[in-house]
């Protein structure tokens, strides 16, 4: 459909034919013209025609198109595929009818199908084997995708079962279209035990205990009774670790039980809770889940080695062993008979001397990066406390039975830790600490915690000092009296959560160990549900701690019973990577290979595979659910049976039609070429009609 406007008003055109008259006639008739009358009279009308026309366009006319598109209607199919449909549905006669429907609405409309479980996904097979069900996710991405296009329907297959996402039933999506439900599965309420939920800890310390909530569930099956268990489930076999007998006093009976187990074995371990069958039950595999703990060995052997008995070494003791994980043993002088190695931590107070001079020691500690804190005083000479350590240079002084009597100040600028506001105001007023004379220079490599006040002067005389140095992390502290700053955080505050958290920090700081390896493979969790992907990382460093990734990388993981997957890394930017898929559930061990042309690297590891079994806790279908969502968008609530009904009934509601779309358009007339060679046509055949009468 097409007209022509004006930006002037229409009668302009009479104007403009006028103009076209009045060329004509001043040209044709004010003088004679050669050639037959009939001649003159076709060249006037030609030369009225084109000078119209020429004055016409002047008006800028615009030439308006109005273009119709049709949309045709969107009809969406949603198909629930876990496994939850599968085991209370006859899949292989419902899949017919289901390809049926769509194949009949194929005919008449866009249909478009996807399937969801744990996700949405767009054309996907129809194997109701999904672990997770989440409505929310596939009528959200129906709301995003269809929302403002002309969706006709929305048809969803489920058994309202959903344990992902949010409520569908507090939910308002943007579905501009009525939503068909289809009732799958069973929603009559059967005889059921069920171990509904287990809450726990995904990471437990070693030595400690750890709970576990379990909560039950059990319908029609009042004065039965179970058993409930607590397994360790290991290569070597299942072990029991809690037994306990459960009545069920009614039709509706839930209970909730609370167990405590020892964290006595590190690394993933696999618990298993069960109940024993109530007899006629609808399911048995809800009778028992499996959970993963992984328990870490995060202890520290701390050793506070002292010249002396002195009330520095209970503070210390008390602080330390405050952390739960921290075992700490103190000895005296040269009569330490174990191995330094064996030890996260060596404190060593007022040590060495000039008679234990701790030689052996010291190297050892070294050697086996063991980091060291030394507890100093003005008694230590001098020289043996510079040969000692490499933090802090003492000059001048000596042994002294009392040094100078100094307060600490923080430095701002350290941020190697962090310590609280609160402990940063308290510590200015600490009782002062006793440090030796002298002059002191502290090593490049070295960072100040802490320096000296003297009296009310601040000095530049570091006190507390740590640092680095060919990878073992030491510290010193120039003075002595730690018992006080205990006692004082006590008197103060009530507590010692201040000169506790002094401690804690200066330990774990100390004792953090920088990775050396030059070949890391990392999982990224330790513990993978048995529907994702296991997935893995490695980086290689050459000689000068530079990310390569030249060599081939392979991984060996080793699984239940001893099975062996062979894997080859994938390079990256500049590292590796490795997509290892779903594996079954389990205990796991990896092993990465490379070789660098030098020597071979090794990394190992752990993981487990968890089973998710969630589709089989609660098989009685919701269908109140989806009856809401109809009745909400318009819809109504259909079974199986019901299917073949649905084009029918979509054709009688009248709500699926195309819809029409009018564009608008506009265009100047000028633009045409059709107008050009119109009015080049008329100008020439006037021109050829002139020169051919005699005219020019």
């Amino acid at each position: 459909m097409q007209d022509i406007t004006f930006e002037y008003p229409v009668w302009y055109l009479a104007l403009c034919a006028l103009a076209g008259f009045a060329v004509s006639l001043l040209l044709y008739f004010r003088a004679p013209t050669p050639g037959p009358r009939p001649l003159v009279w076709t060249m006037a009308v030609l030369r009225f025609l084109g000078y119209s026309l020429v004055a016409a366009l002047l008006l800028s006319p615009l030439l308006r198109f109005v273009r119709t598109d049709r949309e045709e209607p969107v009809i969406v199919m949603l198909q629930d595929v876990s496994e939850s449909v599968g085991l209370e549905t006859d899949t292989t006669a419902y899949v017919t009818e289901w390809d049926r429907l769509r194949s009949t609405l194929g005919e008449s409309y866009r249909v478009v199908d996807y399937t969801f479980g744990a996700a949405v996904t767009d054309g996907g097979p129809l194997t109701f084997g999904d672990k997770k069900t989440n409505l929310d996710a596939a009528l959200t991405e129906v709301g995003e995708l269809y929302g403002t296009q002309n969706l006709g329907a929305v048809i969803l297959a489920s058994d309202g079962i959903y344990n992902e996402g949010s409520s569908p039933a507090y939910r308002d999506y943007p579905l501009r279209a009525p939503v068909y439900t289809v009732g799958l599965g069973d929603t009559t309420r059967r005889r059921d035990l069920i171990v509904s939920r287990v809450f726990h800890n995904r990471i437990a310390y070693l030595d400690d205990q750890f709970s576990i909530q379990v909560d039950l569930n059990a319908r029609n099956a009042a004065a039965a009774a179970t058993t409930l268990t607590v397994s360790r489930v290991g290569e070597n076999g299942t072990a029991v670790l809690h037994t306990e007998r459960i009545t069920i006093d009614g039709p509706d009976f839930f209970t909730t039980r609370e167990i405590l187990l020892d964290a006595d074995r590190p690394g993933v371990q696999r618990y298993r809770i069960a109940v024993t069958t109530i007899g006629e039950e609808v399911s048995t595999a809800n009778n028992q889940r499996d959970i993963f703990v992984d328990v870490l060995d995060a202890r520290q052997k701390i050793l506070l080695l002292a010249a002396a008995p002195h009330p520095d070494l209970s503070a210390l003791r008390q602080s330390l062993a405050a952390g739960r994980n921290n075992e700490v043993e103190t000895a005296y002088g040269n009569r330490f008979t174990g191995n330094v190695a064996e030890y996260d931590l060596v404190v060593l107070h007022h040590l060495p001397t000039a008679v234990t001079r701790l030689s052996s020691l010291l190297a050892g500690a070294e050697e086996n990066t063991v980091p060291t804190l030394f507890i100093t005083g003005p008694s230590l000479p001098p020289p043996i406390l510079n040969a000692a350590q490499d933090l802090v240079r003492v000059e001048g002084g000596g042994a002294q039975v009392q040094g100078n009597e100094v307060t600490a100040i923080l430095i701002p600028t350290f941020n190697s830790f962090t310590l609280s506001e609160e402990l940063r105001q308290a510590l200015p007023t600490f009782p002062p600490l006793s440090a030796p004379f002298g002059r002191f220079a502290v090593s490049p490599a070295a960072r100040t915690v802490m320096g000296q006040r003297i009296g009310r002067v601040n000095t530049e005389f570091p006190l507390l000092v740590v640092g680095e140095n060919r990878g073992r992390r030491s510290g010193i502290l120039l003075g002595s009296g730690l018992w006080q700053w205990r006692l004082f955080d006590y008197l103060e505050h009530g507590n010692h959560e201040r000169f506790d958290e002094l401690v804690s920090q200066l330990a774990q700081y100390l004792t953090v160990q920088d990775d050396k390896r030059r070949f890391r493979v990392s999982v990224a969790e330790n513990i993978f549900d048995e529907n994702e992907p296991v997935q893995f990382d490695a980086e290689l460093y050459n000689s000068s701690y530079e990310l390569v990734n030249g060599p081939e990388a392979t991984l060996l993981v080793t699984g239940p019973e001893g099975r062996e997957y062979n894997f080859a890394f994938t390079r990256t930017a500049n590292a590796y990577a490795l997509d290892a898929g779903r594996l079954p559930v389990g205990n796991y061990r990896y092993r990465g290979v490379v070789n660098d042309g030098s020597e071979e690297l090794v990394s190992e590891g752990r993981f487990s595979v968890q089973a998710v079994e969630l589709e089989r806790y609660a098989l009685e279908a919701d269908h109140g659910l989806l009856r809401q969502l109809s009745d909400r968008y318009g819809g109504a609530l259909l079974f199986p049976a019901d299917l073949s009904t649905l084009p029918s009934r979509l054709e009688a509601d009248g709500t699926v039609k195309p819809v029409l779309f009018e564009t608008v358009n506009t265009r100047s007339v000028v633009n045409l070429k059709a107008i050009f060679f119109l009015l080049m046509a008329l100008l020439a055949a006037e021109w050829g009609m002139r020169r051919w009468a005699g005219g020019y």
